[in-house]
C-alpha cells in the first residue's frame, strides 16, 4: 500500500522540521582514533586515523569502546584499496573509501574525514530515528500537492520551501541545447526537495542541484522537473566557459556580451586592420581580457584606451568560441552541417545547410547569425584588410565547430569542410538566417 505524506484535500506545509533539526544535534560526535605507532605507505590524504593493514575483526575491537569512533583500514582482501570503519548503534560499519581530491564513499563529497564522518554520523542517526517517516517523504512524493508544480502556480507557497545559500560545486556540466542540468549535490545539514517538498537525505546519494537555477531535488524528482527553468545570475559565476544558452538566459540578453561588444568595438577601430582575426594578439593580454570579463561582465572596458592593439579583442573573441563548453555549431548539428558542406550541387548544398541550422538552439542560432553579419562586414573591407571569406573559413573553422568524439583521421578530414562551412554561412547569411 502506497505511503501518502499530506492529506489529498488540503496542501500542508511540512511542520517536521524543526524535530529533523533536533535529532540532527543529538547524533553522536565524530571520535577519530589514532593509530600510535608509525605506518609504512601510509596515503597522504589521511592523517593518524589510518592503521594500515588491519583485519575487521581488529577494527572492531579497536572500535567498540565508543559510539561515533572511526578509524581507516588498508584491505586485506583487495590491498590498495581502503575502508571507513565507524562505530553507530553498538556496531562497526564499514564503508569503501575513495579519493580523487576529496574523499567519498558514494556520491557526496567531503573536504575532509571529520566532514565525511560527521554527515554520516548524523545520516545513520536520523534514518534510524526517523525511519519510516523520511520512508514515507523520499518514495512517495505527492506531486500534484505541494512542491514545483504547485509553486509555479501559487507564489504564495513559496515561504514554505527552503532554498540552498550554498553555491553548486564547481562549473556546471556542458550541456547542449538550454536544458537543464542537475547535478549531484553534497548538502550541509537537512535539505529538503524543491520540487514535491519532502525531505532529501542520504550517506551515498542525496540530491541534485540545478547548477543554472539551483533548484534542490531528489534524483527521482529531478527527472520530472521541467528542464526549461531559468538560470540565477548567483549561480552563473563566469562569462567564458559558461554554456551559451544558460549565459544568455541568466542575463536576459539575445547573445553573449563579449560577443557584442567585442564585435562592436572592432568595427568602431579595425575593419581595415590588415590581417584581422588572422594575426594574433599577446596571450597574456587576451587571458586578460578573458578575465575582465569573467568578473565585470557587461561592464568591462576593452576600449582602445586599456587594449590598443585590436588583434587583442579579436584573439579573445575566438578564445570565448574555443571555450565554450557546447560549440556554436553544437554537437547534434555538425554532422548535418557537415554533410551539407559535401554535397556538389551548389543550390542543394545551400539548402541542406539550412535545414541543419535548424537544429542550433535559439541562442546559438542568433550568435552566429550576428557573427556571420559581422564577418560579411569585415569582407567588404577585403582590399585593407586582405581577409576573403575563404580566409575567415580558415580562421572559424575549427573555431566555431568541432566534431564529437571522433577519431584523429576523421577529425583531420573534416577541417576543409569547416572552413566551407563558414565560407558558405559568411557568403549566404543573409538567406541563411
Amino acid at each position: 500500500m502506497a505511503l501518502n505524506v499530506f492529506d489529498h484535500d488540503e496542501y500542508r506545509p511540512p511542520v517536521w522540521k524543526s524535530y529533523l533539526y533536533q535529532l540532527q544535534q543529538e547524533a553522536p560526535h565524530p571520535r577519530r582514533l589514532t593509530c600510535t605507532c608509525e605506518v609504512d605507505n601510509r596515503p597522504k590524504y589521511y592523517g593518524r586515523e589510518y592503521h594500515g593493514m588491519i583485519s575487521r575483526e581488529e577494527a572492531d575491537q579497536l572500535l567498540s569502546q565508543a559510539e561515533g569512533s572511526y578509524l581507516i583500514r588498508e584491505s586485506q582482501r583487495q590491498p590498495g584499496t581502503y575502508t571507513l570503519a565507524l562505530r553507530f548503534g553498538n556496531q562497526t560499519r564499514n564503508f569503501r573509501l575513495y579519493h580523487d581530491g576529496k574523499h567519498f564513499v558514494g556520491e557526496k563529497r567531503f573536504e575532509s574525514i571529520h566532514d565525511l564522518v560527521t554527515d554520516g554520523l548524523i545520516t545513520l542517526y536520523i534514518e534510524t530515528k526517523a525511519a519510516e517517516y523520511i520512508a514515507k517523504m523520499t518514495i512517495n512524493p505527492i506531486y500534484e500537492h505541494v512542491g514545483y508544480t504547485t509553486l509555479n502556480q501559487e507564489p504564495t507557497l513559496k515561504k514554505h520551501l527552503p532554498h540552498s545559500p550554498e553555491p553548486p560545486d564547481g562549473p556546471a556540466p556542458a550541456k547542449d541545447g538550454g536544458n537543464a542540468e542537475e547535478r549531484v549535490h553534497t548538502f550541509r545539514g537537512p535539505h529538503w526537495c524543491e520540487y514535491c517538498a519532502n525531505f532529501m537525505w542520504g550517506l551515498i546519494a542525496q540530491g541534485v542541484k540545478c547548477a543554472d537555477c539551483g533548484l534542490n531535488v531528489h534524483k527521482q524528482c529531478s527527472k520530472v522537473v521541467p528542464n526549461d527553468c531559468q538560470p540565477d545570475l548567483r549561480h552563473v559565476k563566469k562569462v567564458y566557459s559558461c554554456d551559451l544558452t544558460t549565459l544568455v538566459k541568466a542575463h536576459n540578453i539575445k547573445r553573449p556580451m563579449v560577443v557584442d561588444m567585442c564585435i562592436q568595438e572592432i568595427e568602431a577601430r579595425g575593419l581595415q586592420s590588415e590581417g584581422l582575426y588572422r594575426i594574433s594578439g599577446f596571450s597574456e593580454l587576451i587571458e586578460d581580457v578573458k578575465l575582465t570579463f569573467d568578473r565585470d561582465g557587461e561592464k568591462a572596458d576593452i576600449s582602445s584606451n586599456v587594449y590598443e592593439d585590436i588583434n587583442i579583442i579579436t584573439g579573445a573573441l575566438k578564445l570565448y568560441f574555443r571555450e565554450l563548453p557546447i560549440p556554436l555549431i553544437t554537437y547534434d548539428a555538425y554532422p548535418r552541417v557537415i554533410e551539407a558542406a559535401k554535397i556538389a550541387d551548389p543550390d542543394k548544398r545551400l539548402e541542406s545547410l539550412h535545414e541543419a541550422l535548424k537544429l542550433l538552439p535559439p541562442a546559438h542560432t542568433e550568435t552566429l547569425r550576428y557573427l556571420m553579419a559581422h564577418l560579411k562586414r569585415v569582407t567588404q573591407c577585403e582590399k585593407d584588410n586582405l581577409m576573403s571569406s575563404e580566409n575567415l573559413g580558415i580562421v572559424f573553422g575549427p573555431t566555431l565547430m568541432r566534431a564529437p568524439e571522433l577519431d584523429a583521421m576523421t577529425a583531420l578530414n573534416d577541417i576543409r569542410y569547416q572552413r566551407l562551412v563558414v565560407e558558405m554561412l559568411i557568403t549566404n547569411e543573409d538567406v541563411l538566417f
